[in-house]
């Protein structure tokens, strides 16, 4: 189903302040309907012959709906929209006629213009129309709750019909709590309590209030509850502001252990200040579960704070004691194991400053790619380039992932463009490197380079590794690879990756390693779900 901006765009002739007003309505407009116990549908008209458009629908949490069917997209005309015609031409609210019948429903209807207002204040043209359509199947003599909510719902209309409603959004703000269910307060315009909902007294109550609200001056109140004087001064702004016509942030107060979210909604139909709306909602457990998770979040962190300390540690032992050995091959086998050492040290060192299992791997890569032409042993100098971006892995797949390019890009480096008397001579490669390198003719005037490409297809990433070295030899098999790092790589790829890897010739010489790793990763199979 389209969205309200592209029916309006593409049915009407609104402006994009229009849409934008319109937008605000049906983000706050769960309240009215609430309070109205009534389905609201947002229609615009579509052309000069009384036709309308429905572009927005919301069902009231608090009662059943008129409508089984959705209602957006809807386009009526006829007598079927004379209370639609009414309320935009005339730019009153349209509450006369008789109930009407939708199937086996009977719901009344009602009319609502919408205006914008101007640049200085002033009420704009209307715009569109809100329809307050209302299930009559269960109705019966309203509670002291139901009539103070329609008597609410009633001033928000009137504040639609002048353009006051809904208030500008702060920054930051979302429109899902409080909800009218959650805690309804009603002040009058010396900011006393005429009524509070049960679930508005149940949450004052867990702030240490144990009295009735009536007749509170809630501002004092909220003054005299909270435990921080600050917040209590803040909270109490809040109502003062919403009783002179404005529209203040939501505020927390926090008392005896408790916490409570405040929405303080000016009420102002046909422009006179006759009090404010303040919802409430007891947060302390949502807080509290906020508190737990920022506090396992700090400990993560430093989890992988120690570990990467831990890891550095054993790459300078390692360092150490490569310095004392002898033997060639030994030093070789010491020093590439500080490297992987090194290379798994960078992930838990990204993820120590990180507020979730989750590393940024494209600044991973481009680290260790450096560290591998700075630290491998060949003469040559090797330009390293990223194609494409790795984007946000899993930790899991991170730290695997990092060591399988960390073996394939220094072999690249060492193997794929060796010294020169290497090549003059073709000597046997370390036992740890993971391709053998070839005698094979190089372009010379090709600028030796080792790209590093990643793209995302299918809940699927897949990356390669191509240099325009040496290549590889024709009885080269890695399957059947018995070196180190080959082992390495393998065992990572296909074991705790659970992807594919392949070492080819590349298309224009050299060597290209090609890897697909699965990103979702609840696949028994290693296979991508969807």
């Amino acid at each position: 189903m389209s969205t309200l901006r592209d029916l309006a765009e593409e049915h009407t002739h609104l402006r994009p302040a229009d849409i934008d007003h319109l937008h605000r309505i049906a983000g706050d407009w769960q309240l009215l309907s609430d309070l109205s116990f009534a389905d609201l549908l947002l229609w615009v008209p579509v052309d000069a012959e009384g036709t309308f458009l429905c572009v927005a629908q919301v069902r009231p949490t608090t009662a059943p709906t008129a409508y089984q069917d959705d209602q957006v997209g809807r386009i009526i005309g006829g007598s079927e929209v004379a209370h639609l015609g009414v309320a935009y031409s005339q730019g009153r609210i349209w509450r006369e006629g008789d109930p009407v019948w939708y199937g086996d429903v009977p719901a009344r209807h009602e009319a609502i213009p919408v205006r914008l207002r101007t640049a200085d204040g002033e009420a704009g043209e209307v715009i569109a129309v809100v329809g307050r359509d209302t299930n009559l199947s269960t109705a019966r003599t309203p509670s002291q709750l139901e009539l103070n909510y329609l008597t609410t719902a009633d001033d928000l209309a009137q504040m639609i019909a002048d353009g006051t409603f809904p208030p500008p959004r702060h920054p930051g703000e979302t429109t899902s709590a409080p909800r009218v269910g959650d805690g309804l307060v009603r002040l009058d315009a010396g900011g006393k309590v005429t009524y509070a909902s049960p679930n508005a007294q149940s949450a004052y109550r867990r702030l240490g209030y144990a009295s009735h609200l009536v007749g509170e001056d809630l501002a004092a109140l909220h003054r005299r509850l909270a435990g921080d004087p600050l917040d209590g001064t803040e909270a109490a702004n809040g109502i003062l502001a919403a009783l002179r016509g404005e529209a203040p942030p939501r505020r927390e107060i926090d008392a005896r252990g408790a916490t409570m979210l405040t929405r303080a909604l000016p009420l102002m139909p046909a422009g006179v200040p006759i009090g404010a709306l303040v919802l409430v909602r007891d947060i302390t457990e949502v807080r509290r579960r906020d508190r737990a998770l920022i506090t396992k979040d700090a400990t993560i962190r430093e989890i992988h704070h120690r570990v990467k300390n831990n890891l550095q540690t054993v790459a300078a032992l390692l360092r150490l004691q490569a310095r004392r050995v002898a033997m060639p091959e030994a030093r070789v086998a010491l020093e590439e194991s500080v490297r992987r050492v090194a290379s798994i040290a960078l992930v838990h060192e990204t993820l120590s400053m990180s507020s979730d299992e989750a590393v940024e791997f494209d600044g991973i890569v481009d680290r260790v790619a450096s560290a591998a032409t700075e630290v491998a042993a060949t003469e040559v100098s090797v330009g390293m380039r990223r194609r494409g971006s790795f984007g946000v892995l899993p930790a899991e797949i991170a730290t695997s992932l990092v060591m399988v390019l960390n073996e394939l890009l220094l072999n690249a480096v060492e193997h794929g463009f060796p010294p020169a008397d290497e090549t003059d001579d073709a000597p046997a490669p370390p036992a740890t490197g993971v391709v053998p390198a070839v005698v094979a003719e190089v372009d010379p005037s090709a600028r030796p380079e080792v790209v590093v490409s990643a793209h995302r297809f299918r809940k699927m990433l897949h990356v390669s590794v191509t240099d325009n070295g040496r290549g590889l030899p024709p009885e080269f098999d890695a399957e059947r690879g018995s070196r180190l790092g080959l082992q390495i790589v393998r065992a990572l790829v296909t074991g705790e990756l659970r992807g594919t890897i392949e070492l080819r010739a590349g298309a224009k010489g050299g060597t290209e390693a090609l890897l697909v790793v699965p990103l979702a990763r609840n696949a028994p199979d290693g296979r991508s779900q969807g």
